[in-house]
């Protein structure tokens, strides 16, 4: 009989953990040892399935599994992410938000376990920020860039980290620093737009899984690259392969590119 895989779901009440929680079920090679959530959710102690109760005790979910997905927010996230590095397991963030030294902490601790990090986990959002790539590189700056993300009203970030991949994506097919160039925010005088600016709104409203388009506006015309999400379930697909992948990696931070060999 095949060994299963101990997976720990952080964020596990959550849209997204609700939905890989789902996935394991029926997953021959994949078990759920644990799930975790915030130290005042309602429901911590209830059972869930399986003799699989709701806990806020990381130290002692982590010592259980093989491997954690986390998607939560930033701060509890990376208390997860350094019991991992202590006990020697691997973990999937889908977890948005983080600043510029988490970013750098998740960095280091990768040294010491494989580590995915991705702001989503679609196979065709990622091949999209590929399109949305080489769309830059052949259209330049030639072509204003904008980028219009559209998500449920919970969603506490934004821009969502998909929309700023995309970004990062033109700024890279136009060989820019992306941070130099992106506007995040235009009200009241603004003045003309910069040349080589790359915009990023944000709206959010309702139920919406996630809406990204990404567009391209020059004289007399415009291309528009678009991703719509009506369910979750396709990304909780790619974080459970990014799960079975990330445990045969030695440790190092890996992306959801180089999960699906898309490079």
């Amino acid at each position: 009989m095949t060994k299963k895989t101990r997976v720990l779901v952080h964020g596990a009440m959550g849209r997204m953990g609700v939905a890989v929680r789902d996935l394991l079920i029926p997953r021959k090679n994949l078990i759920l040892a644990g799930a975790l959530e915030s130290p005042e959710h309602p429901l911590l102690g209830q059972e869930l399935t399986d003799g699989i109760k709701l806990s806020s005790d990381i130290s002692t979910m982590v010592s259980l599994a093989n491997v954690a997905i986390s998607f939560s927010l930033p701060e509890p996230t990376m208390s997860l992410s350094r019991a991992c590095a202590t006990n020697r397991i691997a973990c999937v963030i889908g977890t948005t938000g983080f600043n510029n030294k988490q970013l750098a902490e998740i960095k280091s601790l990768s040294e010491e376990i494989p580590i995915v990090v991705a702001s989503n986990f679609s196979v065709t959002v990622n091949l999209l920020t590929l399109l949305v790539r080489e769309a830059a590189k052949f259209l330049k700056s030639d072509y204003d860039a904008e980028i219009i993300e559209l998500h449920h009203n919970q969603k506490v970030d934004a821009p969502s980290g998909t929309a700023l991949e995309l970004g990062k994506a033109v700024a890279e097919g136009r060989e820019v620093d992306f941070e130099e160039v992106a506007v995040r925010n235009r009200d009241g005088v603004t003045g003309i737009r910069s040349p080589g600016s790359i915009g990023l709104q944000a709206l959010r409203g309702g139920d919406v899984a996630g809406e990204h388009t990404v567009m391209f506006a020059g004289g007399g015309e415009r291309l528009e690259l678009s991703h719509r999400a009506s369910t979750r379930e396709h990304f909780a697909k790619g974080a459970i392969v990014a799960t079975e992948w990330v445990i045969k990696q030695k440790p190092g931070l890996y992306n959801m590119k180089q999960v699906l060999g898309l490079g």
